[in-house]
């Protein structure tokens, strides 16, 4: 495709969608908050989104992200992940215009030793991640060669909730904090995430689904002391524990690392290291206020 006539961000208020307007700036661009746009009402996405061309691009940030609320509200989970992007899909499908889709690593059940590849068949274990794959098959079956599926995990950001933020805001208010040192993740800043999804519409790369997620590893222990020392706090008062002294409603996935080398044939790298863009997301401010 061409360089994208138009960009239509849904969840716009967001972490992620308030950075993809970032992202996008100086070119056209129409935000679509929650108020502004109910993406699981078919009748209110065809009439936001009548405007829509061939070229134009969608990037779907609307999510119910409520993991342990989704456990007894599934169906409100269901509507806002997969029929909300039923519908942007169709809309795209009718106009000729291409959707970019963010997924997230609940849509694999977590319990393996090896990153998880985009081609690995998913096996959710919560409702939230039913929901999320739920929400990939409808757009692959309605918008199958115009769409990017990018599965991330592990966000923080400028704005909004984080464990980064809640690491931080502890730091000032305890002497010790518990942290988990059993699940594996990649932290990823929402302004390194935004930028890709940028990148990957204006590279041309090949329709499907990728992982945008930083590279490298760590544990919610590992982030919790790199907080602290980006804080000029003491690393040790981090102190490790394991999920079974945190139960909750959603099981945590114990192994969520993403493999990131579908990027290769799209012409891209993968994300810099986690440690270097969390170092920069505090060096510029915002994320651990």
């Amino acid at each position: 495709m061409s360089a994208p006539r138009r960009w239509w961000v849904t969840g716009a208020s967001g972490m992620l969608g308030r950075d993809v307007q970032v992202a996008l700036a100086g070119r056209p661009m129409l935000p679509l908050d929650r108020e502004a746009l109910d993406i699981t009402d078919p009748a209110a996405v065809s009439a936001a989104l009548s405007s829509l061309a061939p070229g134009d691009v969608v990037v779907n940030c609307a999510a119910h992200t409520a993991v342990d609320d989704a456990e007894s509200n599934e169906a409100a989970a269901f509507a806002v992940n997969a029929v909300g992007p039923q519908n942007l899909a169709r809309a795209c499908a009718t106009a000729g215009a291409h959707l970019v889709h963010i997924s997230t690593d609940y849509v694999f059940s977590g319990d393996g030793t090896e990153p998880h590849t985009t081609d690995e068949p998913v096996a959710p274990r919560t409702a939230y991640g039913r929901s999320k794959a739920a929400g990939e098959w409808a757009v692959r079956a309605e918008l199958p060669c115009r769409h990017w599926i990018l599965r991330t995990a592990w966000l923080y950001g400028r704005h909004g909730a984080s464990f980064v933020r809640t690491m931080a805001k502890l730091e000032a208010t305890r002497e010790f904090v518990d942290v988990v040192d059993d699940q594996h993740g990649q932290p990823t800043w929402t302004q390194d995430l935004a930028q890709r999804i940028v990148e990957t519409v204006e590279s041309n790369a090949p329709a499907g689904t990728y992982h945008a997620c930083a590279s490298g590893r760590t544990t919610w222990h590992g982030l919790a002391t790199e907080v602290f020392r980006l804080k000029n706090a003491d690393p040790s008062r981090v102190r490790t524990t394991t999920s079974a002294a945190f139960q909750r409603p959603a099981p945590r996935p114990a192994f969520s690392v993403l493999d990131l080398t579908a990027w290769e044939k799209a012409g891209l790298e993968p994300m810099r290291d986690w440690r270097a863009a969390l170092d920069e997301a505090v060096r510029v401010g915002g994320v651990l206020d």
